[in-house]
Parts: structure tokens; C-alpha cells; sequence
């Protein structure tokens, strides 16, 4: 499949920041403006979830600007008709947080999906961070324990950048591909879509003993993931207007090379329109 076609592959993105989550731009109409240019269909606005306790706060809106952005995603709905536009958040799994996210996010505020996210995660009793983080096999092996647990909570439709491990754990190694295969084998059993995530190769790259390459999506990852029974999304984790799609295309090249099957988010859609 030629790149033309792999372009016009391009119709959803289920992963969009806004500024509220300090290190992005632009508001739900922004994003929406864009998507429409570039030909989306469908668009899930999933920026990263306040938390009751006001957890990592650097890297998420406050509670007080939940309401706000719901509301902006409302707004957007009735003035952009043409574009499905789902309601989500980005979540950080612990079981303190469920009942929030039960009861709140999807109870409360009707988010269509939520999406699964590891960005911290425990090791020897304190939190490390994902990106900068697994960099020897004792931190990997933390880190692969908590994503794990992340998609066996039953709260969300996809697991993002589940291979994020690779922006500071540079070898692939027998650890790394073990990891990866715990995590591939997780998915399976746990009918748990994974996302190819377009925002690495967008960032610098880093150089490994192999080479330079993008921090994420890791090539090697994906190629196992040929090997499984596991469902993709791609998306572009936009975090500017502009980068709506941006670099989708070669998330989809690594679906296209490895022959992995695209996930499908229609009942997303149809709960949408029900409302």
C-alpha cells in the first residue's frame, strides 16, 4: 500500500490534549477547526484527567477546569456538527481513582471511552516516570508490571503507547522483548486494543547501540505484535492543533508492514450519536 493510500486511511483520532494540561495548545474548537481541514471524521478530544487528590499536577488540568472542558466539547458539538466528536480523558490507573472515573468521567460527564495510560508507575515504593524512567530491567520490570495492571482494570478501551518503555530503556534486549511480550500477551487475553502512537516520532530522536530512532513507537515491539492475536489503534496524541494527524502515516506503515488488524471503535460512535 502506497503512502496516498495510507493517508486516506486517516479518519479518526482518538488522542487530542488541550492547554489545560500544560504542555499543550489550543481549545476543542481548535482542534476541531483542524480535524475538518484534514478530512477526520471522527475525533476523540481525551486530554489528561484531573485527579480528586491532585496528583502530578504539572502534567493536568485542576479539578476546577473539568467542567469547563466538558462544557468547551459541548459547545463544539453543536458548532461542528459535520465531525463526531467523543467526549474522553487520558487516565493514570490506580485503584484509588476508580471510583472517579466510574462515577465521575463516565457516570457523571458521559465520556464515551477512556484511555489507559502509564506515565507513572510504582517502583520500590515510590513513583517512577515512564518517560525517562525504565532505563535498567528491574525499573522495565516495574513499569511492565503496571501497564499490565492498567488494561486488567477493565476501564478503558485502548492502552496508549504501551511501548513508551523505549524512549529511555535503549537496548532491545531479552529484557525488552520479554516485556513486550507480557504486555502482547496481556492485550490477547484481555481483548485489549494497544495504540500505535504517532507523538514519538515526532519528538527528538535518541540514540541507542543500534543507532538513532524515534523514542517510540519501537519498531521491534511491533514487529512482535505481528505474532499476536491483538487489535491496533493509531492515533496522533496531538498536543497543537496542527499536528491533528501529524505523522499518522507512518504509525500506519508499521500496521501495514506487520499486517496488524485495526481496531474498531464504531459502538464509540453510535453511543455517541444516541445522545
Amino acid at each position: 500500500m502506497g503512502w496516498v493510500e495510507l493517508v486516506l486511511m486517516i479518519t479518526a483520532n482518538y488522542h487530542t490534549h488541550t492547554f489545560r494540561c500544560h504542555h499543550a495548545s489550543g481549545d476543542v474548537a481548535d482542534y476541531c477547526a483542524a480535524a475538518v481541514d484534514a478530512g477526520l471524521t471522527v475525533l476523540g478530544m481525551s486530554d489528561h484527567t484531573p485527579l480528586p487528590d491532585g496528583r502530578w499536577p504539572e502534567v493536568r488540568m485542576t479539578m476546577d477546569e473539568l467542567p469547563d472542558y466538558m462544557s468547551a466539547i459541548d459547545r463544539a458539538r453543536e458548532s461542528v456538527p459535520e465531525l463526531t466528536l467523543l467526549r474522553s480523558m487520558e487516565c493514570e490507573y490506580t485503584p484509588d481513582y476508580v471510583a472517579f472515573y466510574e462515577d465521575v468521567l463516565l457516570g457523571q460527564y458521559g465520556c464515551e471511552y477512556l484511555i489507559g495510560a502509564v506515565h507513572f508507575f510504582p517502583h520500590k515504593g515510590e513513583w517512577a516516570r515512564a518517560f525517562g524512567g525504565p532505563s535498567t530491567p528491574a525499573i522495565l520490570r516495574s513499569y511492565t508490571d503496571y501497564v499490565i495492571k492498567t488494561m486488567d482494570s477493565g476501564l478503558f478501551a485502548f492502552q496508549a503507547h504501551p511501548d513508551v518503555f523505549a524512549n529511555a530503556y535503549l537496548t532491545w534486549d531479552a529484557e525488552a522483548e520479554a516485556c513486550s511480550r507480557a504486555i502482547l500477551d496481556a492485550a490477547v487475553g484481555l481483548s485489549m486494543p494497544l495504540e500505535v502512537n504517532a507523538y514519538g516520532f515526532r519528538k527528538p530522536a535518541v540514540v541507542t547501540p543500534e543507532g538513532e530512532r524515534a523514542p517510540y513507537p519501537l519498531r521491534q515491539f511491533w514487529e512482535l505484535a505481528s505474532e499476536y492475536d491483538i487489535s491496533v489503534t493509531v492515533n496522533s496524541d496531538a498536543h497543537r492543533p496542527e499536528d491533528i494527524v501529524a505523522r499518522m502515516d507512518d504509525a500506519l506503515a508499521f500496521v501495514e508492514e506487520f499486517d496488524l488488524t485495526m481496531a474498531d471503535f464504531s459502538a464509540l460512535v453510535l453511543k455517541t450519536e444516541a445522545t
